[in-house]
């Protein structure tokens, strides 16, 4: 008698269980979609690079991307979620830290918060900005972990800001655990660890939230085509406008996410302009810092003389934080440097007085640009001293062929140390093309026109050298003739008007919202400095940030 009820008891919790899994497997969170209707609708867009072939990935299911997290956000009711809006849109990491500290807040509401915006907007077609890849499976756990922790007082040892925050990672950035695409078919099973700036995050307790789209290979791989668009990710749209704005690029998933606030910040990367172009566009505040502030070692290249990665978020004071937590010698990134810049972590608390501030306004931008020029009018009337003037003029000569020459070397190295021969199947930028050749259609609608260039290319080891010699020399003449002449403490452009002469000078940039144009397009300003000025530009971003707000909410993703 015993044995048989022990046999049904097995029977039925079998039969629970089978039911449990068929109901599982009959969960679709996204269906995929005719976009042809919404591509045919920017078949005539003003801009040439918003005509779009395509919209949706035609390789990325997003059942794949949420469904592992599903069960953990389904439980996270509307009423949790309206609770903690006030708490934690727009807010910044100290007034978040503050609700965990003082009990209104866990680090897994935290995660979960975001979560359900992701997955509130992203699967749904009518509002996805195509931004989210890849999702962290194990975040809630992590987080529950930190909330442990700071139950037994471990937390309040920790003295980063940075703990427990949910970031976000461009998908050229190694981690364990997600994929590292860049953006390509061809990287699609990369599986790799985590790069020296993800090691960094975690040993300060940040909480990778996931992955964001890109421009393929950091856009530089097909010629005046959509910035934001990847072959593995589609097509990444911005908030502010959706198909009516670009969302600049190639850090376009950081922008996007960083201004639908999908998480507390994102990390990009830039060559020349990668995080300026998408910070602007989304209204967010982006910093490319100096090359060799921060680590480049397991990051998919462009060009090891001038990429880095760099912090993008909704204020000063979070970059401020989040740049400092990624910083350290790397002994394997040549150009690292072993200075920690103590004022970097605090900058976005002391912002410099206005009365104290000298800056440089460029004459052609405040003939051209009413936005900038009333912003340099305010900045005036607030106590700063500007000095208007008009930088030397010089050619960006031989500029392609260091991305060119770089990216062929560079990749090739990245792929033979950091990648698993069984699953990427390409050993140099010779072998990608092949392999977008053999599918254009998918892999490469827009065409590889760069890649092609690289290809054929024949700048010699010592005209390169030449070549970066000179541009280096020449982009600090730009920007040091007005610097050191009238002692300025930086020089302010917008967007990333000046990021290819900030790029070869190696100097640091800091965009700030700046407002918005007639149509809605956010604009910004861009504080340019000398190397390693970083803590003193955040400290004069601040302080314009402060006087003036000029950031919004994107009005379609403020619920």
């Amino acid at each position: 008698m015993k044995k048989l009820v022990l046999l049904l008891i097995i029977i039925v919790i079998s039969a629970c269980k089978n039911k449990q899994e068929a109901q599982k497997e009959e969960v679709v969170l996204w269906t995929p979609y005719n976009d042809s209707t919404e591509v045919a609708d920017n078949a005539d867009h003003e801009n040439g690079r918003m005509q779009y072939k395509l919209i949706q990935s035609k390789v990325l299911d997003k059942n794949e991307v949420f469904m592992p997290l599903y069960e953990e956000v389904s439980k996270f009711t509307d009423a949790q979620y309206k609770e903690l809006l006030p708490m934690i849109l727009e807010q910044d990491i100290f007034v978040i830290r503050n609700h965990i500290k003082e009990g209104r807040l866990t680090y897994e509401n935290l995660v979960l918060f975001y979560l359900h915006r992701i997955y509130k907007y992203e699967l749904d077609n009518a509002t996805t900005l195509n931004t989210i890849i890849a999702l962290n499976k194990d975040v809630v756990n992590q987080a529950r972990e930190l909330d442990r922790q700071n139950e037994k007082g471990i937390a309040a040892q920790v003295q980063h800001p940075i703990y427990g925050m949910p970031i976000l990672l461009k998908d050229n950035i190694n981690t364990l655990g997600m994929k590292t695409t860049a953006g390509s078919i061809a990287l699609m099973d990369n599986e790799v660890d985590d790069s020296f700036i993800v090691q960094q995050l975690k040993k300060n307790s940040a909480l990778i939230l996931g992955k964001v789209n890109l421009s393929e290979w950091a856009y530089f791989l097909c010629s005046g085509c959509p910035v934001g668009y990847s072959a593995y990710g589609g097509q990444t749209l911005n908030p502010y406008g959706r198909r009516v704005f670009e969302t600049g690029g190639s850090s376009s998933g950081s922008g996007t996410a960083v201004a639908a606030n999908y998480a507390v910040a994102a990390v990009g990367t830039e060559t020349s302009g990668s995080i300026l172009s998408p910070s602007s566009q989304n209204s967010v505040v982006g910093l490319k810092p100096t090359i060799g502030l921060l680590s480049r070692s397991g990051i998919v290249p462009i060009s090891s003389t001038l990429d880095t990665p760099g912090p993008m978020t909704k204020n000063v004071k979070d970059n401020a934080i989040l740049l400092s937590a990624m910083m350290g010698y790397d002994k394997l990134d040549a150009a690292s440097v072993k200075d920690n810049f103590p004022g970097v972590s605090s900058a976005g608390l002391h912002p410099i007085p206005f009365s104290e501030m000298r800056l440089g306004a460029i004459k052609e931008l405040m003939e051209t640009d009413s936005i900038y020029k009333h912003t340099i009018e305010d900045l005036k009337e607030a106590g700063a001293t500007i000095v208007t003037f008009t930088p030397p003029e010089f050619a960006m000569n031989g500029f392609l062929s260091i991305l060119n020459i770089d990216m062929r070397n560079d990749l090739k190295s990245y792929l033979k140390e950091y990648t698993n021969p069984e699953l990427v199947k390409i050993s140099s930028i010779t072998d990608a093309v092949a392999f977008n050749n053999t599918d254009s259609l998918v892999r490469i609608p827009y065409g590889q026109a760069l890649f092609n260039g690289i290809l054929s290319d024949s700048t010699t080891t010592t005209e390169l050298e030449e070549i970066k010699s000179n541009l280096e020399t020449n982009g600090r003449t730009f920007f040091d003739t007005a610097m050191d002449k009238y002692k300025l403490d930086a020089v302010l452009s917008i967007n990333n008007y000046h990021a290819g002469y900030a790029a070869v000078a190696k100097y640091p940039a800091l965009t700030i919202p700046m407002g918005y144009k007639i149509s809605g397009e956010p604009i910004s300003l861009t504080f340019i400095g000398k190397q390693f000025s970083e803590a003193q530009l955040l400290r004069l971003g601040k302080s314009y940030e402060d006087k003036f707000q000029k950031r919004e909410t994107p009005k379609d993703y403020q619920n």
